[in-house]
């Protein structure tokens, strides 16, 4: 078991980012201490304002200097940096690769050199059925996170495997929400796949339920529902688009890097094979 303790230091990598500071908010409200490390001084700078005790550190997760000085100290390390853009993982597998996994190595290799307590990293559903780069720097990623478990045993190595989050940095909904509100046509890949998403508190709470209930490395996921893109659209429709307004939508097809049903484990159900969230629960939801 994992725990986060009062007056302790933990390292959030992507604190800046939409999931990043719902974890830092959570560490602070128990009485931890939190360093994040982010290459956006603009949203460190925010993100210092909104939670004044944090220490921020502009750098990248990819120079391992950078890596020394934010991890300098801490008791725990959660990972959440990443590249996780998957279309323009497709055009720019270099910098995908660096943060991905030279990135996550960096954060590894230097987690063992100042002897923390554990690395709890976050992954992708995308790691369990590849089809394009990010998908396989996630798995790489896991896969050494499998490897420093192996050799480091004293450290708790622990891996989160997510779907999507909503409304989290370069989702879809939020370009939908201000197209709907403002009546204009709607870009769609293939209205019907489906996808496993979660909310922001949702997403936190995997995070605490893995510190608690995993054992080791393997990624660690919940049972979960999933719903269409279609029934996602019809639902923030029904929310945002103003009324006597019309649905107009562009379908492009499904994009490099994607696939039309995702799965979480390796070995489980494909996501048009799982229980559906209603488009009331959806409506909820968003």
């Amino acid at each position: 078991m994992i725990n986060i303790e009062k007056n302790k230091k933990y390292l959030v990598t992507g604190g800046s980012g939409f999931l990043g500071e719902e974890l830092i908010r959570r560490i602070i409200d128990v009485g931890g201490k939190v360093i994040t490390i982010s290459r956006d001084e603009g949203k460190l700078i925010e993100l210092k304002q909104k939670f004044p005790s944090i220490d921020i550190l502009t750098g990248d997760i990819a120079d391992r200097f950078d890596v020394q000085q934010a991890i300098r100290g801490v008791d725990g390390v959660f990972h959440l940096a990443a590249f996780k853009h998957v279309g323009m993982a497709e055009t720019q597998s270099r910098e995908c690769t660096k943060s991905n996994v030279i990135g996550s190595l960096y954060i590894l290799e230097e987690s063992v050199n100042n002897n923390v307590e554990f690395v709890l990293g976050i992954s992708t559903d995308k790691a369990a059925q590849i089809a394009g780069v990010y998908g396989a720097t996630k798995y790489i990623m896991e896969k050494i996170f499998e490897q420093f478990e192996r050799n480091y045993p004293e450290i708790k190595f622990r891996i989160v495997r997510y779907g999507n989050v909503l409304y989290s940095t370069g989702s879809v909904l939020c370009k939908w929400k201000d197209l709907l509100e403002n009546g204009k046509e709607v870009i769609v890949t293939e209205p019907e796949a489906t996808r496993y998403f979660w909310t922001i508190e949702q997403a936190v709470d995997l995070i605490e339920q893995c510190m608690t209930e995993a054992t080791d490395s393997h990624p660690f996921v919940p049972e979960m529902k999933s719903m269409s893109v279609k029934d996602l659209l019809t639902a923030m429709a029904n929310k945002y688009l103003p009324e006597g307004g019309e649905l107009n939508i562009k379908e492009i097809g499904l994009q490099a890097g994607e696939n039309m049903h995702e799965k979480i484990l390796e070995d489980g159900k494909y996501s048009n094979e799982v229980e559906r969230f209603t488009i009331e629960e959806i409506m909820e939801m968003i």
